[in-house]
């Protein structure tokens, strides 16, 4: 008789991207699919950044990390399109440093979803060597949605909503030079770094307009 009293129970999973994206994808495919009110937040660092930076399925190609020391030679794992492959799954996509009410948005409509939501949060972390540290970590963060390396975007009752405006691919090059995790690979292999670099680039294009086009559909 008193159960209107009660606080609303609101149950989430926190976890990285190497959880999410590669050891424990599993149990993700699991709690998507069960139609239950779970929220998952992904603080994706694109890298194992709690066992020593081991290159993780959300680790971009081209960049240096521990089983990948002259660079990654194949692509990130897009989790976003994914999980849009699953029936009453809310989707989202931020970077809190890039815009805050973007995230707070997204944080609650996930929180008001009946059914399962994932949130991707760009997390930038000590592994990938921003220059000038983590106190730049905010500037990085603008930088790689204004550049296109992070779209800010959210799926839910079949329709995608893209947040962030339209990237600007010329300073794509200037992002990954700032940070040593792809500035390394230019010095240890400039000619490789030139390949795989590049198709990180396209791929990021790539990635943006298949994005855009279901806009039109």
């Amino acid at each position: 008789a008193k159960k209107d009293y009660l606080a609303k129970k609101s149950v989430w999973i926190f976890g990285g991207d190497g959880w999410a994206y590669d050891i424990g994808f599993g149990g993700l495919d699991h709690v998507l699919s069960s139609n239950k009110k779970v929220r998952i937040m992904v603080l994706d660092t694109e890298v194992y950044s709690n066992t020593g930076g081991q290159s993780s399925k959300s680790t971009h190609i081209g960049a240096v990390a521990e089983f990948a020391d002259m660079g990654k030679d194949t692509y990130k794992k897009d989790l976003f399109k994914i999980c849009m492959g699953y029936p009453n799954v809310y989707v989202g996509q931020i970077s809190l440093g890039a815009n805050m009410m973007q995230a707070i948005k997204t944080i609650k409509e996930a929180e008001e979803h009946d059914g399962p939501s994932i949130i991707l949060a760009y997390s930038p972390c000590i592994e990938q060597g921003i220059k000038g540290g983590m106190g730049n970590s905010i500037n990085e963060e603008k930088l790689a949605v204004m550049c296109g390396y992070v779209t800010l975007m959210r799926y839910f009752d079949g329709e995608l909503h893209i947040d962030s405006a339209e990237p600007n691919f010329e300073k794509y090059d200037d992002f990954l030079r700032n940070e040593v995790r792809y500035n390394a690979l230019i010095l240890k292999d400039k000619e490789k770094a030139d390949v795989l670099l590049e198709k990180n680039k396209n791929a990021a294009k790539e990635r943006y307009e298949y994005y855009k086009n279901l806009l039109n559909k």
